[in-house]
């Protein structure tokens, strides 16, 4: 009997591809693209279709686990784990305040609304700083960089691909990513039409990805984006090619930034920027002088050591040629829930409203550095972290210097996951809390709905009804929060509501903000307004609100009293001031490691899916053939990679992708530990041993992990040491020196019969 067609949509990344799901007997048995949805339109990667695996996957956490004092776990109720978890954290709280407690929030939480809004008014309630999530290792410099630009860190521009004649993109793969803080389905399609229609795509980045191998690619140094911006804002500056009357009518200090650029000539940054004079300078022109340019900048952008300034630059080369908030440039979304306003509105568009306790980092969005949590834990004095959750995320593989954080765990007095699998990260903790998956809940696209091209509202009722004991992260936070006389509600009106005994769900607030926003029915007044009903009856496959991106918006979404950009703020002054002159090379670590990310991966969280791991997949560290030949290294070889901060042994994969000078190891790897049994099979190394947690190695507007551009040397591997060390730090466990994957007590407790499987997001 063929099973029941269910429309829906993905949430592994930020396109939100179509789904349709099979579902049989309550099981989803299979996932397929929705040729009806009007973006995706019967497109979905690998890792969509491969979600079906995740969700029935064996491994799965179906029940509530606690930790026995030999470090196994056992399988406990849900009363049992929420009382204790509250009488616990309780004590905490009343000993050293709410400032003791802090949440580590991964990637996949931020694709469920409920998810992000409880944890945020969790932390609130308490009134903790320690709020970390993958942000610091990812995003949070383009969140900082709009802040100063616009007063707003959730104001980001997105570039206007159905209408551009020049496309730059600086670190961004969407061939592979599919784009991000970008949702733009099929992108592949989009910026072949750019060619297609006469225009040109240029991709700046030190390794030819398949996105650089399909059009123009522009190679560079690792982490020489600022001065490359800088050279190119000289050029349209010295040869009068910047829009003056934009920048006199929207903009603040544009006058300051030319004459700081005027000293970053092309001639002069080439040793920086690895790029040629004239072809710098060819690039500066294109985007001058085109009828619309837009200049995208993502992940390989935001790890170097001046992410924000990077940021903040694309932004004011986009205003110096007047391609911001305009036709064919960078646009704003102007999406049906102003997500900037809301933010403002209720204290979450934060930057450098508090400062961390180690380090001094201003907060982004209310997120402190990840990379600091180890020392956090470890440092006396009052706000110290001494109970620590972590949703959704696996910090020990994904954060800089991740043995130490492994450490650091066994020195809080509660650590509580919520999560799909038993990981590295906590494989330490406390209790480990079943969560449901993205297809066992609710869910509604809040995050992205500005950054949609062209804009683009869908909602989604759960698939099936979450398997084995499996809760929402929201319900799980709403338990806990009740347990110590708080409500977790991020809007603080509502907070005084709930002392009344008036409490609310995630999808009466989100309901209520979509039907009041500015694309809503003001509960039945605006004809033709939004509703969460409406969209769920009558546009199951998604609703396209227009053509094409708003222009024009910018001037009335400012924070600002003066409604203006601002293009010399102090922060940015005194970043442009600490760039060094030449840059500072190292004999001893000759060459610079980038990041990457695999088609057929998603940071840390799906080497468990049979589909995604077959035809023997390994992680391999990308040598271009001349440093290849130089240490005499072959394919498949064994080689030690190292930094100053630590070493892998990782083989060699010889590809002319790579430029001269630069490696490439792909993040995510380095399983060791916990419940997933095909991960740790496939282990690889963690690439972010390599890099430094110290407060004085972040970027220092955003505290952001400097992931991208990392010295280090290769050699061929002389001994089984490094192999060793892996070894030992897996065995590392909360009060027990047995390994986490051999110490998850009964399989009863973290698997499920056939009928029952399924999986919830995972790690990053």
């Amino acid at each position: 009997m063929a099973g029941e067609r269910v429309v829906t949509y993905c949430r592994i990344c930020e396109p939100l591809c179509g789904m349709v799901a099979t579902v049989e007997d309550g099981r989803l048995t299979e996932l397929r693209p929705d040729p009806d949805n009007p973006l995706s339109r019967g497109y979905a990667c690998p890792k969509g279709i491969a979600m079906a695996e995740v969700h029935n996957d064996p491994d799965r956490v179906l029940h509530p686990l606690r930790r026995t004092g030999d470090g196994s776990f056992e399988q406990v109720s849900w009363d049992e784990a929420l009382d204790d978890i509250g009488n616990r954290l309780g004590a905490i709280v009343n000993r050293d305040g709410g400032g003791a407690v802090g949440w580590y929030f991964g990637n996949p939480g931020a694709f469920s609304y409920s998810h992000t809004l409880w944890v945020g008014g969790f932390l609130d309630a308490l009134g903790t700083s320690h709020y970390y999530s993958a942000g610091s290792q990812d995003v949070n410099n383009r969140f900082a960089a709009s802040a100063l630009l616009y007063g707003n860190p959730v104001l980001v521009p997105v570039p206007d691909l159905t209408r551009t004649d020049f496309l730059m993109l600086i670190g961004a793969n969407p061939l592979v990513s599919h784009g991000s803080v970008l949702s733009a389905p099929r992108i592949r399609e989009q910026l072949l039409a750019i060619v297609e229609r006469g225009g040109r795509v240029a991709v700046v980045d030190p390794r030819r990805t398949p996105t650089a191998a399909q059009f123009e690619h522009v190679p560079i140094r690792p982490d020489g984006d600022a001065w490359m911006l800088l050279s190119m804002l000289q050029v349209i500056f010295e040869e009068g090619l910047a829009d003056e009357r934009y920048l006199a009518e929207q903009t603040d200090g544009w006058q300051e930034l030319a004459r700081a650029a005027a000293a970053h000539p092309p001639e002069q940054t080439a040793p920086r920027t690895g790029i040629e004079p004239d072809v710098l300078r060819d690039l500066a022109r294109a985007i001058a002088q085109a009828e619309g340019a837009a200049i995208y900048g993502r992940t390989g952008s935001c790890l170097g050591r001046h992410g924000t300034l990077v940021a903040f630059l694309i932004d004011a080369l986009a205003a110096a040629t007047g391609n911001l908030d305009t036709a064919g440039g960078s646009v704003f979304g102007d999406p049906p829930i102003a997500l900037d306003e809301v933010a403002e509105r209720i204290g979450i568009a934060s930057y450098d409203e508090r400062r961390s306790r180690i380090g001094n980092f201003p907060d982004v969005l209310g997120n402190m550095p990840a990379s600091l949590m180890a020392e956090e834990i470890e440092t006396p004095g009052e706000g110290q972290l001494r109970a620590l959750f972590v949703s959704a995320g696996n910090p020990v593989l994904s954060v800089p210097d991740g043995d130490r954080l492994e450490q650091a765990l066994g020195e809080l007095e509660l650590m509580v996951s919520i999560d799909l699998y038993v990981n590295e990260t906590n494989a330490h903790a406390d209790y480990v809390l079943p969560a449901t998956t993205f297809y066992e809940r609710d869910d509604f696209p809040l995050p992205f709905l500005a950054f949609h091209v062209p804009p683009f509202v869908h909602y989604t009722e759960r698939v099936v009804e979450p398997a084995g004991e499996a809760r929402e992260e929201w319900w799980t936070i709403d338990q806990i929060a009740r347990r110590i006389g708080i409500a977790p509600y991020p809007v603080p009106a509502l907070r005084l509501l709930a002392k009344l005994g008036i409490r609310i769900t995630p999808q009466r607030l989100i309901d209520l903000l979509l039907r009041t926003g500015p694309g809503g029915d003001l509960f039945g007044l605006r004809r033709g307004g939004l509703s969460i009903a409406k969209l769920r009856d009558r546009h199951p496959h998604g609703l396209v609100l227009a053509d094409q991106a708003p222009g024009g918006v910018l001037k009335r979404k400012l924070a600002r009293k003066r409604r203006r950009i601002q293009l010399a703020p102090d922060p940015i002054r005194e970043e442009l001031a600490r760039l060094p002159a030449a840059e500072e090379e190292d004999p001893d670590f000759p060459l610079r490691l980038i990041g990457m990310r695999e088609l057929r991966s998603h940071n840390s969280w799906m080497h468990n899916a049979p589909l995604l791991m077959r035809g023997g997949r390994t992680q391999a560290l990308r040598v271009h053939p001349e440093d290849a030949a130089r240490l005499d290294l072959g394919d498949g070889v064994a080689a030690s990679l190292e930094s100053k901060g630590g070493a892998v042994e990782v083989p060699v994969l010889v590809t002319d992708e790579m430029t001269p000078g630069t490696v490439a190891l792909p993040h995510g790897w380095g399983h060791r530990g916990g419940g997933w049994k095909l991960a740790n099979a496939n282990r690889g190394v963690n690439v972010n041993r390599l890099a430094s947690s110290d407060a004085g190695d972040l970027e220092r507007l955003a505290g952001m992990a400097f992931l991208n551009g990392i010295p280090v040397r290769l050699s061929a591997s002389q001994s089984p040491s490094i192999r060793s060390t892996e070894a030992s730090s897996a065995g590392r466990s909360r009060g027990s020196a047995a390994p986490p994957a051999a110490s998850l007590g009964s399989s009863a407790s973290i698997t499920s019969p056939p009928s029952n499987r399924s999986s919830t997001f995972g790690s990053m």
